[in-house]
């Protein structure tokens, strides 16, 4: 057994400078290769998280731009329709006027139709009376001179 541990310090202590040079290799390889490497990554996830919220805050800016645009686009028409309303409201208005006048002027036709009419018949009324009295009178005389004769 003292040789087997005699043997093994000597592997141990062969061991010794690869060991070290491990311990080296390692500290150059930290130094020169992963630092810089891990700068880098750092860098690129703090761009690439940096652009990240940068497209989300431009996504909720152009949201709120959207929402905002739709609500002028809303008040807008809003607007339209009000005026298309009070224009409607104008038109029937000048229609209700237009066929109240014509009402009035058709009304006054026919009053004076009607007056014209009255001033006929009681014309024709008074010629019929005329007429009526003088033949009235020519029956009377033809008569009474058949029997005359």
């Amino acid at each position: 057994m003292d040789k087997t541990l005699h043997d093994l310090g000597a592997i141990l202590l062969k061991a010794v400078p690869t060991f070290v040079l491990l311990l080296l290799l390692n500290a150059y390889l930290n130094a020169i290769f992963f630092k810089p490497l891990k700068a880098v990554l750092q860098k690129r996830r703090e761009a690439t998280d940096g652009a990240r919220e940068a497209a989300e805050a431009s996504q909720k800016a152009a949201a709120e731009r959207a929402a905002e645009y739709d609500a002028k686009l809303r008040d807008a028409r809003t607007v339209i329709y009000r005026e298309q309303e009070e224009m409607r409201k104008r038109w029937l208005a000048e229609q209700a006027q237009h066929v109240e006048e014509a009402h009035q002027k058709t009304r006054e036709l026919v009053q004076t139709a009607k007056h014209q009419l009255d001033q006929e018949l009681a014309f024709a009324r008074h010629e019929l009376s005329q007429t009526a009295s003088d033949l009235a009178d020519q029956i009377t005389n033809t008569l009474l001179e058949r029997r005359v004769n």
